[in-house]
């Protein structure tokens, strides 16, 4: 890794489980996971770069910087081969690692999974061609537009972040699912709006042999809004993997 720092934390013994958080979270996220899964398991819950206590990259990374990330965590940390729980885009990352180096995935649990090409509403696709037109009539301009049309989230970035966010957004992993032979289960809240249930549906039906899990009454946190719930689940699927 150029960017070598990072901030981690272990807990448990077993086989590893390595937990990769969403975008503007940190690995306390799963805290109620952590807590309970290592129990039975050694868990491994890392600060992606830029986010939690880990320090912003050096310059802004794509998808593949992040899955480059992932993969050093589980050769330093996990023997090489690990059980993957991600949330979001987390998810991502996990996604494309396990399309591009399954030999490092035992298997996946994807809670809220980003990724998918979203649908766009009609006030989405003016707000984008109004962009686009002020864009090329006064190019000069076009940082102010972007962040005049961007969302509040993109606004609070940092420059580097912002980069490395244009960069993650644009890359949908439809063209991943096929390849990915590791075991999977998708968890998504029924309530979900950041990842709707149609995003969940279409990653269930493109990695062969997954499984899918919606939690009632919960949104794009399930995993923290109904800990118990997401823990038996969690705790069944690992170990029907590991032993």
């Amino acid at each position: 890794m150029e960017d070598s720092y990072y901030s981690a934390e272990e807990k448990g013994n077993g086989q590893p489980v390595l937990f990769l958080h969403g975008y503007l979270s940190c690995k306390e996220s799963f805290y109620y996971q952590t807590q309970s899964l290592s129990r039975r398991f050694r868990t491994v819950a890392v600060d992606l770069p830029g986010f939690g206590k880990t320090p912003e990259p050096s310059y802004g990374y794509a998808l593949d910087d992040y899955v480059d990330f992932a993969r050093a965590v589980i050769k330093e940390r996990c023997g090489g081969r690990a059980c993957i729980v991600a949330h979001s885009f987390g998810g991502r990352i996990a996604i494309k690692l396990a399309a591009e180096y399954p030999e490092c995935v035992r298997c996946m649990i994807l809670t809220g999974c980003a990724g998918m090409k979203p649908r766009r509403n009609l006030k989405y696709r003016v707000k984008k061609g109004t962009y686009s037109f002020l864009k090329r009539v006064m190019p000069s301009r076009v940082d102010v537009w972007r962040e005049k049309f961007s969302s509040s989230d993109y606004r609070a970035l940092s420059p580097v972040m912002k980069e490395s966010f244009v960069k993650i957004t644009n890359e949908h992993l439809e063209g991943c699912l096929g390849k990915i032979s590791a075991p999977v289960l998708f968890v998504f809240g029924e309530k979900d709006t950041e990842t709707p249930l149609y995003m969940a549906r279409r990653l269930y039906a493109g990695v062969k042999g997954s499984g899918l899990v919606i939690m009632k009454g919960c949104g794009h946190f399930c995993f923290s809004e109904d800990p118990v719930t997401f823990n038996a689940v969690a705790e069944e699927f690992l170990a029907g993997q590991t032993e």
